[in-house]
């Protein structure tokens, strides 16, 4: 059993301690929070011990992993510390905003010798490994074109004092919430990635841009398309098109998996769909029980930390072609 401690308790931080109830191999002992008043109630609930700062947890030879669910500029140096001292780490997306301060993030857990995982959940749903397999298959024929699309309506109720409503912390509209999640998939499905072109838009939400549009151009030669907000309603979508057939996952809780070869209908005619439905899948559970069977078998994590980094670069480049407003190179 893999004993982790929680740094950051809001909505999130609960999410991923919730998940981890009843797992047989990892279990959350201890817990760290800005304001102890806000999550004494939790932490009493969860079972949790409250320390008063993250470095009560590092020097705890109790503590086998720190798992960060804190605001997305503090996750490269808590990585660091956190590798120095010897504990396995997972932190929640993005991993860094900075291509140069993820490098030295992962140096350090590279010396280190650590687990680190980055939470990009849904790779871990089945949906998506029927997407991945249908992909890799060559099952789909030539791959044209990706569209993903991820929407939720939690900007147009955040606070004002609330951190993810920051330019600093959330830049580029959707970006850090929601679209990073898309980078990755994409990555995962289709390779690097050589160029972005990003809008940004504020439709709804009060505090911040809350919608972001990216056309993008892979190593590959094929093209693919971005839509996410935190101002529209909740839905979830990752369709990829190819010669012999199309395939997609769809809904927020990504439970369903849908293919059309291309069949026999002509040029305008498709093959009759093929659906596989996934229900109640627990996304965070599969990923933290991934995190808690790499320590024990001293393994890296499933996800490729080089596709993590890579998923940075791209980041900074939407970022940046927001900003100006053409498309720009991923580095």
């Amino acid at each position: 059993m893999i004993r982790a401690a929680i740094v950051g308790l809001g909505w999130w931080g609960q999410n991923l301690v919730n998940s981890g109830r009843g797992s047989t191999s990892i279990r959350f002992t201890t817990a760290h929070t800005r304001t102890q008043a806000t999550a004494a109630g939790f932490c009493a609930e969860a079972g949790l011990r409250w320390v008063d700062s993250p470095d009560a947890i590092l020097g705890d030879k109790d503590i086998d992993a720190v798992v960060l669910a804190t605001p997305h500029t503090q996750h490269p140096d808590q990585v660091i510390r956190a590798a120095a001292a010897g504990k396995h780490v997972f932190v929640e997306k993005p991993f860094s905003l900075s291509l140069a301060a993820a490098a030295r993030a992962k140096a350090a857990a590279d010396k280190a010798g650590i687990v680190l995982a980055v939470g990009f959940n849904r790779r871990f749903h089945p949906s998506m490994g029927l997407l991945r397999e249908a992909v890799t298959s060559g099952r789909l024929g030539a791959l044209v074109t990706i569209s993903a699309e991820q929407t939720a309506l939690h900007g147009i109720t955040m606070k004002e004092d609330a951190w993810r409503a920051r330019p600093d912390e959330a830049p580029a509209g959707a970006m850090t919430a929601i679209g990073v999640h898309l980078v990755d998939g994409m990555i995962d499905l289709f390779g690097p990635i050589r160029q972005v072109y990003a809008q940004v838009a504020r439709r709804a939400a009060p505090l911040a841009d809350d919608t972001t549009d990216v056309l993008l151009r892979f190593e590959n030669g094929a093209s693919g398309h971005i839509f996410c907000s935190t101002a529209a309603t909740p839905h979830y979508r990752m369709a990829v098109y190819g010669t012999q057939g199309f395939a997609e996952v769809l809904g927020h809780p990504m439970a369903t998996f849908r293919l059309v070869p291309a069949g026999g209908g002509g040029v305008h005619g498709g093959g009759e769909a093929e659906v596989t439905e996934t229900p109640g899948f627990n996304m965070l559970t599969a990923e933290l029980e991934a995190f808690a069977a790499s320590i024990a078998a001293g393994r890296p994590f499933p996800t490729p930390l080089d596709q993590i980094m890579h998923g940075v670069a791209v980041f900074e480049a939407v970022a940046a072609s927001a900003g100006r407003g053409e498309p720009v190179a991923v580095a």
